[in-house]
């Protein structure tokens, strides 16, 4: 038997039983007994039926990742790859367009496979447990919508890609690499602009103490912003989350609509100063290069495997072609992706435990992070008991309770006294005056250079 062939089927089904495993330790993981930090946001009732949420959901994706690995076996061994290249071939365009019809086709099939995987998981599992706000109306739109970012966006990247390799010989790889690198800088900057938009309203946030404190905060940390705005999250879904987007002087602060809903200005505060931190501890600019260095290593690995005879009679193909070989590689890459991802989510942890140290340090108050932290687990039924190799294969961010722990332990000043001016907290021997007239050294030196300490 074909070599490549052993090789990625054992890849496939070893790769399922790895994920099969960490759902169902996962689930074993699960303690009934409330964690003695979560008492103020959970009863008992209320934790049960997170635990049953998780129940559910790591169920579901265990049928789902069981049905997509007998189906890409059936796939693969019925010479399914042969029967979409010899279609893609059929309507007679050249190399480029024959790819691009090729991956389409295989991205239809994946797609139309997943569909009811999607419905069921949005219209039944997210409704039956409260989160589900999606009309059928606004998930065609978004399919609608994806489908047509894929063809603007991603059918001229691959053709970029396909003609480099066709034309730029041994260094196509590092031209494939550099011009994935370009778009993927100009997608930072476009997002916020021109892609986010198309799924969801964004509104400047209302003038009032949020908006006040937020500034405040900012101009403290000497954060330049393009502004602070709400999105409309509670249009899809009852999750709370919050996100920075943007790069440089088009960076904005987007809070959802459902978070400002529940989470008080002080604790919104906190997951601003958490989220600045990324940012000010340059996580952020960390992940891009990382995410670089990924696409390096990947180009230059497929740089040896393309139009490889033993790859393609894995398959059963006919022709070989560049296009071919990059999808057939990603199952060679399968393995060197699970390594780099597990290394990437533990960096990226890391990253979560230093931003929410930045943020308890720079607002001196890890309480309001705390607080916060346990309405956004208690508000997305997030599991506060995962099994360690579920995180480890999977989690980007620390389990909550573990986060919660490491911000219980930090100590900061006591921050009792707040400036007027610019509502930020500070130890009394950093502030002057009293009552109305209780401002911090930075305000005050900046009222006595305006002359407004004489008016």
């Amino acid at each position: 038997m074909n070599s490549y062939l052993i090789f990625i089927l054992a890849v496939i089904l070893l790769g399922f039983l790895l994920e099969a495993g960490a759902s169902l330790l996962n689930l074993r993981a699960l303690d009934p007994r409330l964690p003695e930090e979560f008492t103020d946001v959970f009863d008992r009732e209320r934790y049960a039926r997170s635990q049953e949420y998780t129940r559910a959901t790591t169920r579901f994706g265990l049928l789902r990742e069981g049905v997509a690995t007998l189906l890409t076996v059936a796939f693969l061994l019925a010479g399914g790859f042969n029967w979409a290249d010899t279609l893609a071939r059929s309507f007679g365009f050249g190399s480029i367009g024959t790819g691009l019809i090729f991956s389409g086709l295989l991205l239809l099939l994946s797609g139309l496979t997943g569909l009811p995987f999607s419905l069921y998981a949005t219209f039944v599992i997210e409704e039956r447990f409260g989160f589900n706000r999606t009309t059928v109306r606004t998930f065609v739109l978004d399919l609608a919508k994806i489908v047509l970012l894929a063809l603007l966006l991603g059918a001229p990247l691959l053709a970029f890609i396909l003609w480099f390799f066709e034309k730029s010989g041994p260094l196509a790889w590092l031209y494939c690499w550099l011009a994935v690198i370009a778009w993927t800088v100009l997608l930072q900057f476009l997002a916020p602009a021109l892609i986010m938009p198309l799924f969801n309203t964004f509104t400047p946030l209302a003038d009032g103490e949020l908006k006040e404190r937020i500034t405040a905060y900012a101009r403290g940390q000497n954060f330049r912003m393009q502004g602070i705005f709400t999105m409309d999250g509670s249009k899809r879904s009852t999750r709370l989350n919050a996100f920075f987007s943007g790069f440089g002087s088009f960076r904005r602060i987007v809070f959802f609509d459902t978070l400002l809903e529940k989470l008080s200005p002080g604790e919104i505060v906190a997951v601003l100063a958490h989220e600045m931190g990324h940012y000010r501890l340059r996580h952020v600019f960390i992940m891009l290069a990382v995410a670089v260095a990924q696409t390096g290593i990947m180009f230059a690995l497929l740089s040896r495997f393309i139009n490889n005879p033993g790859l393609f009679a894995a398959f059963r193909m006919e022709h070989l072609s560049i296009y071919a070989s990059l999808i057939f590689f990603g199952f060679l890459f399968a393995p060197v992706s699970l390594i780099l991802g597990i290394a990437v989510n533990g960096l990226s942890r890391q990253h979560e435990y230093r931003a929410d140290a930045y943020g308890a340090a720079t607002t001196g108050r890890p309480q309001d992070l705390i607080s916060a932290l346990k309405k956004l687990a208690a508000a997305n039924m997030a599991n506060l008991t995962p099994h360690p190799l579920h995180v480890l294969l999977h989690a980007g961010h620390p389990p909550v309770l573990a986060r919660i722990r490491a911000l219980a332990a930090i100590k900061t000043p006591n921050l009792d006294m707040e400036c007027v001016q610019c509502r930020r907290r500070f130890p009394a021997e950093h502030l002057t005056g009293s009552g109305r007239e209780t401002v911090c050294r930075d305000c005050r030196a900046e009222i006595e250079s305006c002359g407004c300490a004489d008016d």
